[in-house]
Order: C-alpha cells, then sequence, then structure tokens
C-alpha cells in the first residue's frame, strides 16, 4: 500500500448532500431527522451502491469517499491510494421500521472481510472493507453482527474478520463522488460489479 501523503485539495467545493443525485426513489439528503445515516465500505463502489439500493429498507445511497486525509478528493486521487480514502457508500434508513443489523448481515455476506485492503482483482487501501457508524446503536450492531459472523467463518476454516468499525466522526467528512460516479450501473447496467465473497452465509439468528 503506498504511503499516506499530503495531497492538495482535489476539487473546489465539496458536494453537498442531495445534490443532482437520485437513489433509491428519494434525493441523497442529509436525511430527515427521523432517519439514520450509516457508511459502508466492501470494494468498488459501483456495485456495492447496487446492493444496498435494491434494499426496500433503504431510503439514499449516494457513493463518496471517506477515511482519508485529503480534502475534496478526486477519484483518481484515491484510486493511487495515496490519499487514505475508502470507497464508501452512504445508506439512509428509517431507524423506526429497519433494524440496521438487517443492513450489516447483508454488508457481511456480500463481499470478503477477511481480505485486507483487497476485494478479489480489486487492490489497495481504497477497497478496504470498513463500517463508519453515526450513533451507537450502529456500533452495537456493527461489533455484535461481527462476532456472530466470524462465528461462521471459524466453522468454514476462513480468516479473520479485517473489517474497520469507527466512529464516523472519528475517520472525517464523507465526500460525495463526482457525478459519474452516482448510481453508476443505473446508467450502465453491464457495468463492473466486483462481489468477491466468502461464500458463507450470515448465520439466521432464529435457529439460535
Amino acid at each position: 500500500m503506498p504511503p499516506i501523503q499530503p495531497m492538495n485539495p482535489g476539487r473546489p467545493a465539496g458536494r453537498l448532500p442531495g445534490e443532482d443525485l437520485q437513489a433509491a426513489g428519494g434525493p441523497t439528503g442529509d436525511g430527515a431527522s427521523e432517519t439514520d445515516v450509516i457508511y459502508l465500505a466492501m470494494g468498488c463502489f459501483w456495485g456495492v451502491e447496487e446492493i444496498m439500493w435494491e434494499r426496500p429498507d433503504v431510503l439514499s445511497t449516494a457513493v463518496g469517499y471517506m477515511g482519508g486525509t485529503t480534502e475534496r478528493p478526486t477519484y483518481e486521487q484515491v484510486c493511487t491510494g495515496a490519499t487514505g480514502h475508502a470507497e464508501t457508500v452512504r445508506v439512509e434508513y428509517d431507524p423506526s421500521t429497519t433494524n440496521v443489523a438487517d443492513i450489516l448481515q447483508e454488508f457481511w455476506e456480500s463481499h470478503d472481510p477477511t481480505t485486507l485492503d483487497r476485494q478479489g482483482n480489486d487492490i489497495g487501501s481504497q477497497y478496504r472493507s470498513a463500517i463508519f457508524v453515526t450513533n451507537d446503536t450502529q456500533l452495537n450492531e456493527a461489533l455484535s453482527t461481527r462476532q456472530t459472523y466470524q462465528e461462521a467463518l471459524d466453522e468454514e476454516d476462513l480468516g479473520p474478520i479485517v473489517t474497520e468499525i469507527l466512529p464516523a466522526k472519528e475517520v472525517g467528512p464523507f465526500y460525495f463522488a463526482e457525478e459519474y460516479h452516482q448510481q453508476y450501473l443505473v446508467k450502465h447496467p453491464n457495468g463492473y460489479r466486483c462481489h468477491a465473497k466468502t461464500g458463507v452465509p450470515f448465520p439466521d439468528l432464529n435457529d439460535k
């Protein structure tokens, strides 16, 4: 992995929430007070966003960059691995009707959380596995579901989970990616998807 190094801001101004973006039937804004947002990184954000917007319990999605040092980075800067950002999907949902654990179960199943800085043929710290939480409920569910999924992986003799689980406020801003990348697979239905998975289903908690 290239060393993280200072870079000049990549763009003159950060993208504003909801600016020219549509996903899952609604704008990708900061959401009303009754909605929550969680940030998920699990490889190339094109396919990850598709996984999330297809969920009926997700209100909106957007792709961007999070967890790095460069202000307002460009895609090209992030792809060098030197900014420290992860390709990240912003997921908005209504906690009064949705258990974030359900979203996280799909997160664990839909990529390989045991590979460090890699998903399939996509290699680099920008493709790392991470959950950036915005409240204590999300943090508790992230830790709990990680433990549950680790036990399932152990039964298959697979490696330890390397997913970062951190408060969003500790890793810095979420920078919306360029318009070209937003809802990419709506614009390009045959576009690239990298869904490297372990093949291990998340355990049915009702069986326990």
